[in-house]
């Protein structure tokens, strides 16, 4: 058993909103400088910059996760995290037809940069990546689970996007068996005010769109390591966040530190 330090969300610069720097390396690169083990890309609707930040974190020895921040009809963030690359890869296909496509205008949203193994660019995304998905919460919750992964909200704390301030309330009997918040010290306030999450995993991940709010080492998640690899620690990982797994978790730390 043993506590990794975690940020599961961080948008590269495929991402429209994320600064242009945010390249694979860069991210896997501060990642380690910043003492994280786990850590996930989720860009907007996409996880096309996934397989490029695989191999930019196994050259500096952190655990990398390929998942994706998806955009449900309800206009909802959930976060959607794989046991495998080919597992994300194929949910992106599945996500882009399903996507409302209308081109990007780089000068107002942002570009959206595709980078290989070697951070070198590759292409862009022609269409912009922020558009709610014509998927609803429930739909994210069986294509993600079906294939094995780990569906929750989002930064239920924040404003826009969370399903607390979409909805007006956490689902009284959801689906999920996790919840991500932005900032650790709400947490006593959100579980006074909506008890059905009390049993839930709970995540705190920066949702980093520069370098410099990447995480420090703060929150952890303790999981079963034994015998070692990347891919076991990934597969317990998303056994904790999916329910399957019960192992408590040390869950402290503020995502800034």
């Amino acid at each position: 058993m043993k506590p990794y330090f975690c940020d599961l969300h961080i948008h590269s610069c495929l991402s429209p909103c994320g600064d242009d720097d945010m390249t694979p390396a860069n991210i896997a690169g501060m990642a380690s400088l910043n003492g994280l083990e786990i850590v996930a890309l989720t860009d907007h609707n996409s996880s096309k910059n996934c397989p490029a930040f695989f191999a930019q974190a196994k050259r500096v020895g952190i655990i990398p996760v390929a998942g994706m921040e998806l955009t449900t009809a309800e206009d909802i963030h959930v976060i959607c995290l794989f046991r495998t690359l080919e597992d994300a890869m194929a949910f992106d296909a599945y996500v882009s037809v399903h996507r409302t496509l209308i081109p990007n205008r780089p000068e107002i949203f942002g570009s959206q940069v595709i980078r290989d193994e070697n951070d070198e660019v590759i292409g862009e995304e022609p269409n912009l990546l922020l558009n709610a998905a014509d998927l609803s919460l429930e739909d994210a919750y069986r294509e993600v689970t079906k294939r094995g992964g780990a569906v929750y909200p989002a930064h239920i704390d924040r404003p826009s996007n969370g399903i607390v301030s979409i909805l007006g309330t956490f689902p009284p009997d959801p689906p999920f068996t996790a919840y991500e918040l932005n900032d650790a010290s709400s947490e006593g306030q959100y579980r006074e005010n909506y008890p059905v999450i009390r049993p839930l995993a709970r995540v705190v991940s920066s949702d980093a769109h520069n370098l410099w709010s990447i995480s420090e080492a703060g929150f952890s998640i303790t999981l079963d390591d034994e015998p070692y690899s990347s891919s076991l620690v990934r597969e317990r990982l998303i056994d904790y966040l999916s329910g399957k797994d019960k192992i408590p978790a040390e869950q402290g730390g503020n995502p800034h530190g």
